[in-house]
């Protein structure tokens, strides 16, 4: 702690000395659209915290900002946003006036992720989206994952209930999709089923999703893509508090949310303070009802402060967050079909026996005695200066993960599982000077991590001690209409763990962790260290074509280390209720894939197309255990057992986009997008064997949404635009899927109906307030999603037809305020 005190003071020291001898920089303008002036539309200055917003005028002015060239953006919702490479010189003062041209088409989206530099989508060679905020906003689902899947073709979303979904990138999942907080790599057991991203929904301000290898810049997970989330970081640079307050509530489930942010910026400080709150009843469909242990109660904390100079800026975070989460199992009794719970352990537990949960249990915001609970801390700091012509950018963060699964329903304090996971991430990064048009960056990143089991009964891993770290070069060249970008990584990764024993407790009848071997001590973890190193590149080409029309093409090859589980795991995990049997010999993961797009914006119309190609080597997947005769095997409590095997394998596919916005119709958008992945194991005793054995686990089938809106702009003094909106998504039928010993099972087509409108509601002469309606699944239809893992919870054997497990959401309203302040 000492060490890193003296850096910050150091880093302190460095930003008041360039502060003190160097004098500032201005830029201000008027933005206009049609000759009429633009009021509340953003100008900011890309990969720094220096922005404005217009006033009723169209009139902005950013102070204070560094020496440098740099990428200005200006954007308003409706618009065609507005970039221009600038250079700012001490003391310069510049005008600058900016025309927005209205379109509803998203060519020119600045991106950060997976490159060094602040970089055009058009220029940029890998598949990634960008999502606004407007776009988050205006999705109303239950998680931030959710709302990312609805604006992204190509990306799913795994789930186990309303709350709890892990991203799943071109049929590639877990650890294989890298989530990123603020540029931090999110470290939470992510290899768990049962809890989703431990994330402020309310506090997201933008995300970005990169489908394909971005492991050359950063490493290991990053295998399949990246979805980088961004918190809000204040922009109005006026010296004024500001703040947002958002409130939601949700019919289906009854979720009601709360949040609350206050924040402040001027020409050298800025901070912001954010919180929210969201409780939720179990969730509900036509068929099952109210599905029991599904409901959840989440706090978040977090708060910013920041310094800027004309040189660069300090930022300086920490965020809490805090959920109960139930667990639910599926149970029920077999005469009427409704939920049971558990109320003994082991052999004195029969499921068949157990009783009925009752109407009031299942509508309440209580959470049974049996549910998780999950915690996570992070502090962090995030550095950007100028060095001479060139840029440093550094990043260290502390990472705190605490889970525990109270499966005991006889001690229900007791934990099942109880794991601590620390984490300390690093990254550094110089950006060189530009040469001869090429832009040249190195960097090094990586991370410590410690994981221990305390107070537990169920061990499923061992605790851990894990090294991480890599260096990479990446360089991009820009001339005229085209432009070519790549580099290369290497990556070292050890993991290492003592012997681990357990023994039974004669007291409390459960097992608990043993230092040494001692008398009726069992070896569950015997001790393990290896080391993992791979390579990873990346090579692309963009292509301007016309003003209109952009190609590009690239070529990655991915790497990716196994994870705890798949090596290590050799027990139950009481929230997924799933025995995991893991395998010490397995090999890092290396995959090469081709990604070829094209993108077209034109007055009336806009397009995307991206195809790509997926070869892995000794890719890991899970098949379930069954015994002699076909069935599966289970503990008393019925949880499955379920072990990790490794394959070559290929996942192909496409993602398409098409968006009709005609210029004489203003407002009007018509969006529609596909998205279709196969993936197969490529091992030589499965080929044309099909669903037993020639097809991948957890790949979604072929997916279609199209959305029909409209932006009425009434010249009234109260209201600002109203814009109605129908949805359609349908999946279709998935009969490619692994039913080696009934892993999984088809899935029907199905279709959902959504509609909503929205309004904008002048309420001061520079704030406006949203008020969002929406109703997701209009017609209550009664469906699972492939994808769904309470699927598999559970079989209704005196159905007409036969169905597995439960059902996903019915009808929801939500309804939704954002207040602007």
């Amino acid at each position: 702690m000492v060490g890193m005190k003296l850096i910050l003071s150091l880093m302190a020291s460095i930003a008041l000395a360039y502060a003190a001898n160097a004098q500032t920089a201005s830029i201000t303008g008027k933005i206009v659209s049609d000759g009429k002036p633009l009021a509340f539309a953003s100008v900011g200055i890309t990969g720094t915290g220096f922005g404005a917003t217009t006033d009723s005028s169209g009139i902005y002015i950013i102070k204070n900002i560094p020496e440098g060239n740099y990428l200005l953006r200006a954007s308003s919702i409706g618009f065609n946003d507005f970039e221009k490479q600038i250079t700012i010189k001490s003391g310069e003062n510049i005008l600058l006036n900016v025309t927005l041209t209205a379109n509803t088409s998203t060519l020119n989206e600045v991106v950060v992720t997976g490159v060094s530099r602040a970089t055009l989508i058009r220029e940029n060679p890998i598949s990634i989206m960008s999502i606004s905020p407007k776009a988050i906003e205006q999705t109303n689902e239950s998680n931030i994952i959710d709302v990312l899947v609805k604006n992204a073709p190509g990306l799913n979303a795994v789930k186990t209930g309303p709350n709890i979904s892990k991203p799943f990138i071109r049929g590639l999942g877990y650890n294989r999709v890298l989530t990123l907080y603020d540029g931090i790599r999110q470290e939470g057991q992510q290899w768990g089923d049962e809890h989703g991203i431990e994330v402020d929904a309310y506090n997201i301000d933008k995300a970005e999703v990169i489908k394909g290898p971005a492991s050359l810049m950063y490493g290991s997970d990053a295998l399949a893509g990246v979805v980088s989330l961004f918190p809000f970081i204040p922009n109005n640079n006026d010296g004024q508090p500001h703040g947002k307050f958002t409130s939601e509530y949700q019919t289906n489930n009854n979720l009601i949310g709360n949040g609350l942010r206050l924040d402040y910026n001027n020409e050298h400080f800025l901070f912001a303070v954010r919180g929210s709150y969201r409780i939720a009843k179990n969730y509900r469909n036509a068929i099952d009802g109210r599905i029991y242990n599904s409901n959840f109660d989440e706090k978040n904390l977090s708060a910013l402060i920041g310094y800027k100079s004309n040189k660069g800026f300090s930022h300086f975070n920490v965020t809490l967050y805090d959920n109960l989460q139930g667990i639910p199992d599926g149970s029920r009794d077999s005469l009427t079909r409704k939920f049971t719970k558990q109320i003994y352990e082991g052999s004195n537990d029969d499921i068949k026996t157990r009783p009925v949960v009752s109407d009031a249990e299942l509508n309440s915001y209580q959470l049974s005695p049996l549910h998780q609970h999950i915690q996570h801390y992070r502090i962090y700091t995030h550095n950007f200066y100028q060095i001479g012509n060139g840029d440093i950018d550094f990043l260290f963060a502390l990472q705190q993960n605490i889970r525990r699964e109270y499966n005991h329903p006889t001690m229900p304090e007791q934990a099942g599982m109880y794991v601590r996971l620390n984490t300390l991430n690093y990254g550094l990064r110089y950006n060189a000077p530009k040469f001869a048009n090429i832009e040249t960056s190195i960097g090094i990143n990586g991370m410590f991590q410690n994981n221990k089991s305390l107070n537990a009964t169920d061990f499923p891993i061992p605790d851990y001690n894990l090294y991480d770290g890599g260096m990479y070069v990446y360089a991009k060249w820009k001339y005229n209409k085209w432009s070519v970008s790549g580099g290369i990584r290497y990556d070292v990764r050890q993991v290492q763990w003592n012997d681990f024993y357990v023994k039974t407790n004669a007291a409390t009848g459960f097992d608990e962790h043993t230092i040494s071997d001692t008398s009726n001590a069992v070896l569950q973890f015997p001790a393990y260290k290896k080391t993992f190193q791979g390579m990873s590149a990346s090579l692309g080409l963009t292509y301007q074509a016309t003003k209109q029309i952009s190609i590009k093409a690239n070529v990655g090859r991915g790497y990716r280390a196994p994870n705890i589980t798949e090596m290590g795991s050799n027990g139950l995990d009481p929230g997924a209720h799933i025995i995991y049997l893991g395998n010490r010999n397995f090999n890092p993961e290396f995959s090469l894939q081709e990604d070829i797009g094209a993108s077209a914006r034109f007055k009336n119309v806009s397009a995307d197309v991206s195809v790509f190609n997926n070869n892995i080597q000794n890719y890991i997947y899970l098949t379930m255990l069954v015994d002699a005769n076909g069935n599966p095997i289970t503990d008393a409590q019925g949880n499955k057992t379920y072990q990790y095997q490794q394959a070559s394998a290929q996942l192909y596919g496409a993602e398409v986009w098409f968006s009709i916005h005609p210029e004489k119709w203003s407002g009007f958008s018509f969006d529609n997008s596909l998205a279709v992945v196969y993936g197969f194991n490529r091992k030589t005793i499965y080929k044309n064997e099909g669903i037993s054995g020639e097809y991948l686990p957890l790949i979604p089938p072929l997916k279609w949404l199209s959305s029909v809106s409209n932006k009425f702009q009434p010249n009234t003094k109260c209201l600002a635009s109203l814009t109605p909106k129908i949805e359609l998504e349908f999946s279709a039928t998935q009969n490619r899927y692994l039913g080696l010993n009934n892993t999984e099972t088809p899935t029907p087509a199905y279709a959902l109906f959504n509609c909503g409108i929205s309004a904008e509601i002048k309420y001061s002469k520079t704030q406006t307030l949203q008020l969002q309606f929406q109703v997701n699944n209009l017609l209550d239809k009664a469906y699972q999603s492939n994808l769904s893992r309470l699927k598999y919870f559970e079989y209704y054997s005196q159905s007409p037809n036969g169905h597995l497990g439960m059902y996903n959401m019915g009808r929801n309203i939500c309804l939704k305020i954002i207040l602007p302040f």
